[in-house]
């Protein structure tokens, strides 16, 4: 089979190769093995490529963060999968044609659903709902204001949002995106700049903002902490600037604004295995049934991992650059 591996530390198209490896394997007790359909390039990806994300492992080593596949082969004492069903694996290492995994790990998903759209159920539908849910009691009517809102979680968000009855002041770098944003249901779409907090706080009608969140770092995450009201809350979930956070003294000490970091695998595991995948469960229906959907800019052959990452690193994109590793997509 093939697989994609990095063997140093560097640019990403420099430093990974489709390779040739060794066949996943029948699966042992417990495990299964599914045919990869379908993976997403995403920026924990390239920190990896470029070894600057939290995991290092040792070289050569297979990146891949979440992806969705087909079981071709269940094990012994293996119950609710068969061959046939769709899943979400829940480890890494997920950029090759097929894996072998445990069946702890694989999580099933509903017929109907788009695999395109599956392959990036794992992190970005669920960083979205967690941002929403783990740091604020929000209620409805209540404000969030968020930068990087052309991104995935970023659109999912203002979705979930939405269904919820919050209200969403959405930070972009382009105004050609806010008719987009405004159709899936955002508020108010905002330009970022330096009197970012003046116009938040005209578009939100003085209403307090009790959430903040933050993907791009540096003084980006100061216009948004100026936005949010005395005693909120500011999360940090990315570093698009790659700089480090900063927030003004005055947020901080005068108007009790806290900031705090969010990790989606800290958050998932607050939870118990049974939470984790209803919360799944549930996403994966909003995602069949079209509530949810994240745009794909372009597909591209395992064997063209290097192009696909190129692609992937572009300004301007609208929509994840997903690899197809054993062929073109069909029905679930």
């Amino acid at each position: 089979m093939k697989k994609v591996e990095i063997t140093a530390y560097g640019v990403p198209e420099e430093v990974a190769h489709c390779v040739e490896a060794a066949d996943a394997g029948p699966p042992g007790a417990g495990e299964i093995v599914f045919d990869v359909l379908a993976f997403p390039i995403n920026p924990a990806d390239l920190s990896m490529c470029r070894g600057n994300y939290r995991l290092r492992p040792p070289l050569p080593a297979t990146p891949g963060a979440e992806c969705v596949g087909r079981v071709v082969a269940v094990g012994a004492s293996v119950h609710g999968l068969k061959p046939g069903d769709l899943v979400v694996n829940m480890q890494r290492e997920n950029w090759a044609q097929r894996r072998r995994v445990k069946a702890e790990d694989a999580i099933p998903l509903p017929a109907g659903l788009d695999p395109a759209q599956a392959a990036m159920l794992r992190i970005n539908p669920a960083t979205a709902l967690l941002l929403l849910e783990d740091h604020v009691a929000l209620k409805a009517g209540d404000w969030v204001i968020q930068n990087v809102a052309n991104s995935a979680v970023g659109r999912h968000l203002i979705v979930l949002a939405n269904g919820k009855g919050v209200r969403t002041l959405n930070v972009v770098r382009r105004d050609d995106v806010a008719a987009e944003l405004r159709a899936l249901g955002a508020d108010a779409v905002l330009v970022d700049g330096p009197d970012l907090a003046a116009r938040a706080h005209d578009a939100a009608a003085g209403a307090p903002i009790r959430l903040g969140i933050d993907a791009v770092s540096g003084t980006a995450c100061k216009r948004i902490a100026d936005c949010v009201a005395d005693g909120g809350v500011v999360v940090s979930y990315g570093s698009m600037s790659g700089e480090d956070l900063v927030m003004s003294r005055p947020a901080l000490s005068f108007r009790g604004v806290s900031l705090t970091g969010f990790n989606l695998g800290r958050g998932l595991a607050k939870r118990s295995p049974e939470q984790v995948r209803a919360i799944y469960a549930d996403l994966a229906i909003k995602l069949r049934d079209g509530a949810l959907k994240a745009p794909v800019e372009a597909t591209y052959p395992i064997e063209d991992i290097k192009q696909a990452l190129a692609h992937a690193q572009r300004g301007g994109r609208n929509g994840k650059v997903l690899v197809l590793p054993n062929g073109p997509l069909g029905a679930s």
